[in-house]
């Protein structure tokens, strides 16, 4: 049976949780224009620029293993460096060569994780989010935040969590009690805060060790680093299909951090992961589109435009590796430095 959030189209999730419009233009391409001469407005031409040189590539292949679970979405590491794959099951828990230690089943799908360092789980699902001890046994389920909820990014800073809604266009702050404490992302005028735009479902939070929060603004193309009170620090990205930018209608799609700060970038469409300093500047390629053959696929079908197909998550531990999680092809990565 597929996953129910691959038969949404995006229209429908605009409707339910974005609701807006203006994205639409987004890159020069025109919805009208598209439909006169009856073609997908939201496909682009991936052959010019599906191929990476080579020099730009700093890392290597290390290790690969198939997802435990059907329908994975998010990873995540933990203590001990264990990852944390949130899929239509529920979480997997398992080592570094995918391993499984431990299974959090749900009754629903899971759609992301984050786990804290003394190793408490936080889990979200469609419209709330459920905690659990390192054991897996659930100790708390918060209330949904409203309407329109659709949660696709977590991220956890001591007591304090983080909580990408993409229906509603805004990162949630909680505390570790599950009190919500403020919003962040949301179009404010006085605060010189633009908005998200978020075509689809692919709104991702991380925290730095600097304090500050990255999220993914995909329908900007770039990434915006704000404050835990909400003010936005700066932002950077830009709309191309060059190695340098995010294209498509609304990339990245995933962020992790290094320690240094540096930003790894995952993309949809034209699947690949990438590096940016902590300001933002193009520095080298992870892996490129070649090494995702079938999500570029997914990501690039005529007949599937709803956005939701496709897609790379990645997550960092301790030893600065990265591990990339392919969406369509159901496995993770293990990519280490060549240096």
């Amino acid at each position: 049976m597929k996953n129910r959030s691959q038969n949404i189209t995006r229209r429908v999730f605009l409707r339910r949780g974005a609701g807006g419009a203006g994205w639409l233009a987004l890159g020069g391409i025109s919805l009208a224009g598209a439909a006169q001469r009856n073609v997908n407005p939201f496909a682009y031409d991936l052959q010019r620029v599906s191929k990476t040189d080579p020099k730009l590539v700093s890392y290597e292949p290390a290790g690969r293993f198939a997802c435990p679970g059907p329908g994975p979405r998010r990873l995540a590491v933990g203590p001990e460096d264990h990852l944390y794959i949130a899929g239509r099951n529920g979480v997997s828990v398992v080592d570094g060569e995918g391993r499984r230690l431990e299974e959090i089943a749900l009754g629903a799908p899971a759609r992301c994780v984050a786990v804290a360092a003394e190793g408490t789980v936080y889990v979200g699902l469609r419209d709330h989010v459920e905690v659990f001890d390192p054991k897996g046994r659930r100790l708390a389920a918060w209330e949904s935040p409203g309407k329109k909820v659709w949660l696709t990014g977590l991220a956890v800073a001591g007591t304090e969590v983080f909580v990408a809604d993409a229906g509603n266009r805004v990162v949630l702050h909680y505390e570790a009690s599950g009190k919500l404490a403020g919003r962040i992302g949301e179009k404010d005028k006085e605060r010189h805060i633009p908005g998200l735009i978020v075509p689809s479902p692919y709104l991702d939070v991380k925290t730095g060790r600097d304090g500050l929060l990255r999220v993914n603004n995909p329908g900007r193309h770039s990434v915006e680093v704000y404050s835990v009170q909400g003010d936005l620090e700066s932002s950077w990205g830009k709309a191309t299909a060059s190695i340098d930018g995010f294209c498509g209608c609304c990339n990245p799609v995933g962020l992790a951090l290094l320690a240094d700060g540096r930003c790894v970038t995952c993309e949809k469409g034209l699947p690949r992961v990438k590096i940016y300093s902590a300001r933002g500047v193009f520095e080298s390629v992870v892996a490129g589109p070649e090494s995702f053959p079938e999500n570029a696929r997914a990501g690039a079908l005529q007949d599937r435009s709803d956005g939701l197909l496709g897609g790379l998550d990645a997550a960092v531990d301790s030893q600065g590796r990265i591990y990339v999680l392919d969406l369509v092809g159901g496995d993770v990565r293990l990519m280490r430095s060549k240096a």
